[in-house]
């Protein structure tokens, strides 16, 4: 079965950083079966992978959904994965990171601004941003830009949540290291 359109830069994201790993079926020729975290023998931040409940969601709907502008859904080892909302007129604040940042946009109009070059971006549109690139995405519309990003390695706390840009200028604190499974072995 193909990856849908929608989920497509996701799958090539996670598979390019090494979040799953495919291998063929041998008793169903031409199905792909994924061999997920779930199932490895590696660990994850002294978490084993063998005991991970990993994340499976509807982003578009998660990105279409929110209204904060900046909301960690997921942290893994090796990736992160947040949906945003932009106001029009509203932007991310130019920037540079230190990880590789990845973007969807699932509803409005903007632009990607990537080392000052502009980019028109609405739905569908991918936005790959490497490490040490001075980039921005600006919100050029009436509606909110929303979207989803995956860094790698994560960027933020896990579980972060900036209800506005105003909060998210306020928060000077970034990943510390826990991902999304080892807080939850954390509250059990």
């Amino acid at each position: 079965m193909k990856p849908s359109i929608s989920t497509l830069p996701f799958v090539i994201a996670a598979a390019a950083l090494g979040g799953a790993a495919c291998a063929r079926d041998q008793e169903q020729p031409g199905s792909a079966k994924l061999e997920s975290a779930q199932t490895t023998t590696a660990t994850t931040g002294g978490t084993p992978a063998t005991s991970a409940k990993g994340l499976v969601v509807d982003i578009g709907a998660a990105s279409t959904e929110n209204s904060d502008y900046r909301r960690v859904l997921y942290t893994a080892k090796n990736l992160q994965l947040v949906v945003m909302a932009l106001q029009p007129g509203e932007d991310i604040g130019e920037e540079v990171h230190p990880v590789d940042q990845f973007f969807r946009v699932e509803a409005g109009t903007g632009e990607a601004v990537i080392n000052e070059k502009h980019t028109p971006i609405g739905p569908e549109s991918a936005v790959v941003v490497p490490a040490g690139a001075k980039h921005d995405i600006v919100n050029t519309g009436t509606s909110p830009l929303q979207l989803y990003t995956i860094y790698a390695p994560p960027h933020h706390r896990d579980g972060t949540v900036h209800r506005t840009r105003t909060d998210a200028q306020r928060d000077t604190e970034h990943f510390d290291g826990r991902t999304t499974e080892n807080l939850a072995i954390g509250r059990e």
